[in-house]
């Protein structure tokens, strides 16, 4: 038997009480529909962590890349590669409420001292120290099961800041001295599973660089990010992604962008010139 709540049980009242109940119940649920926000007038937000989707003409897409502070929310971009750690979950707020598709930027294959999780990490795994990045070092990938814990908690902050994709970089260290004796192999597989970790946990996986290894991971992989493959003469490389329709988020540093753009726009990549510190400024190339 259901028991109602003691603001549910009806009490006597005066007769001239109940006769204006119900006019006063009818005014005030109009004046509560009135009030009431009109559903349409607001884009429908998808909860955190919701896979970013990637519909067709990847070309299409507007970028920016930013892992500076603060975020600046106003630049006119589709998609918005970020830092987890810097990036406030206001941020991605307002970002998310305009309909932009967030990239959550995590270091797969290196860590830095000044990360929040970095004494995680088993002396055993550390590395080389990677160049130009002072403090940072590189990861024995072949560890799986010490990194996938860290790893994972990595993904978990991207989601429940608001992200639903994530770009995998540092995903290459079988290219460096990365102190360890790391062979392509042993990349694959570390970059499949990865791939296989982050959507195991709601985000759309994103492979940053490491070109040698595209034609073997598009498949795994539902976007590209890319640094400078123009000056590399290596955009050829990418192609895997845009035969298969996913979008290839290219960047060139240095060179005119009407130069560079009609080399990147014609493979059919989202292209942009940026600063290496990559702050909020940006100068997209032109959609075709």
């Amino acid at each position: 038997m259901r028991i109602r709540p003691v603001w549910a049980v009806p009490r006597s009242r005066p007769a001239h009480v109940r006769r204006r109940g119900p006019r006063r119940g009818v005014a005030l649920a109009l004046t509560a529909l009135l009030l009431a926000p009109v559903p349409a007038c607001r884009r429908p937000i998808t909860p955190p962590g919701a896979p970013t989707p990637w519909p067709a003409q990847a070309d299409r897409w507007r970028w920016q890349w930013q892992l500076t502070t603060p975020v600046d929310v106003t630049v006119d971009a589709d998609v918005f590669l970020l830092d987890p750690v810097a990036t406030t979950s206001a941020e991605t707020a307002a970002l998310r409420e305009q309909g932009r598709r967030l990239v959550c930027h995590v270091r797969a294959g290196t860590y830095a001292a000044g990360d929040p999780d970095a004494t995680r990490f088993p002396a055993a795994v550390r590395g080389a120290a990677v160049p130009g990045r002072p403090g940072s070092r590189f990861l024995d990938v072949r560890s799986w099961d010490a990194l996938a814990p860290v790893l994972a908690d990595r993904f978990r902050l991207c989601r429940g800041k608001g992200f639903g994709a994530v770009a995998l970089a540092d995903a290459d260290g079988y290219r460096h001295r990365s102190g360890f004796p790391l062979h392509f192999d042993d990349q694959l597989l570390f970059n499949r599973r990865l791939a296989g970790l982050a959507r195991k946990l709601d985000l759309s996986p994103g492979l940053v660089d490491d070109v040698a290894q595209v034609a073997a991971l598009a498949p795994d992989f539902d976007f590209a990010v890319n640094q400078e493959c123009v000056r590399r003469r290596e955009c050829a490389k990418l192609l895997p992604f845009v035969d298969a329709g996913k979008p290839v988020f290219h960047v060139e540093y240095t060179g005119d962008p009407a130069d560079f753009c009609v080399t990147s726009v014609g493979y059919g990549f989202a292209s942009i010139r940026k600063d290496r510190q990559l702050d909020a400024w940006r100068e997209p190339c032109a959609l075709p």
